[in-house]
């Protein structure tokens, strides 16, 4: 088998979530290493599971693991954000279930050559599925000061993200930065010694601002919100596990407003909107790992999982 093994987060409550049945027919978008498809693919019969994945190295290794289950199983080189472009091409109108897991794997991070660490040496690269146009150091060298300082504030939630920033331009200016670890020294460069001192690497927050802008990642969020549920059968459950802030905050959102139904101003005496709820929601309050989870998978830590059913 490929190396490429993940440790899945929150399965067994994904797997309850999903209320599974043998004959229904169910997406994961995000495939990764299959650890969830391997258990949704073993509690199926007649039914049929959808694999997605943008990253041909998962797709490739999923596809050995889920081998056992035969022509239970169909796997698609998509986003996870095209999934109604994926059902359409496959024939089908709705399924019973989505499962989204939100996380770069581990394999992914893991894989110097991939450009994703920090803690590697690696062409500044970052993308997910190596056929897409931008990489990192396309955003490095050639975004201005201005969108730089925004996705390292906003998707890295740095707070000298306006410090990293002039340093990368004054750098490029010199040279391209062209690896990993060039851009690890200039944001160490950029960095006060206070925060150069605290536990988590200093290049941590940056490194995930840019990957999320070179993915995407928060466009797709927002794109599959509006894609997912009415591609789901009545009863049907879409299950969201989420690692960031602003992606837990797009699903619950999403969730919330597919759940809401009317939206006419209080002070109307009737509905003329004609609005009604899509969903209900299975989780009032996000499912996070428990203690035993995240003394054997620390990543697991920050994992939110949302499910809500259509009605």
């Amino acid at each position: 088998m490929s190396e490429f093994h993940h440790v899945s987060v929150l399965l067994e409550e994904c797997i309850q979530g999903l209320n599974i049945r043998p004959d229904g027919i169910y997406v994961d978008g995000t495939l990764g290493g299959a650890g969830h498809s391997s258990r949704i693919a073993a509690e199926l019969t007649t039914g049929r599971l959808i694999g997605i994945d943008r990253d041909p190295v998962a797709l490739k290794a999923a596809g050995e693991r889920l081998a056992p289950y035969g022509d239970r199983v169909t796997l698609v080189h998509s986003n996870f954000c095209e999934i109604a472009k994926v059902l359409d091409d496959l024939g089908i109108e709705a399924v019973d279930g989505i499962l989204l897991d939100l996380g770069v794997s581990s394999p992914q991070l893991d894989d110097g050559s991939r450009g994703f660490s920090y803690m590697t040496d690696a062409r500044l690269d970052m993308r997910m599925d190596s056929g897409d146009a931008l990489t990192a150091e396309t955003i490095v060298n050639t975004w201005s000061y201005e969108e730089l300082r925004r996705i390292l504030f906003d998707y890295g939630e740095e707070r000298y993200a306006p410090q990293i920033a002039a340093s990368i331009c004054r750098r490029r200016e010199q040279q391209p930065i062209q690896t990993t670890l060039e851009l690890v020294d200039v944001i160490r460069s950029a960095m006060p010694a206070q925060a150069l001192r605290e536990k988590q690497h200093p290049a941590k927050r940056s490194f995930q601002a840019i990957r999320i802008a070179v993915n995407d990642e928060l466009g797709a969020v927002r794109k599959v919100m509006d894609a997912a549920i009415p591609r789901l059968k009545q009863g049907g459950r879409l299950a969201i596990i989420t690692f960031h802030s602003l992606e837990d905050r797009i699903v619950k959102n999403g969730m919330a407003e597919a759940a809401k139904g009317c939206t006419c101003p209080p002070s109307f005496p009737v509905c003329v909107c004609g609005k009604k709820p899509q969903v209900k929601l299975v989780t009032r309050k996000p499912v996070v790992s428990g203690d035993e989870e995240l003394e054997f998978n620390p990543r697991a830590r920050s994992a939110k999982l949302r499910i809500c059913e259509k009605m």
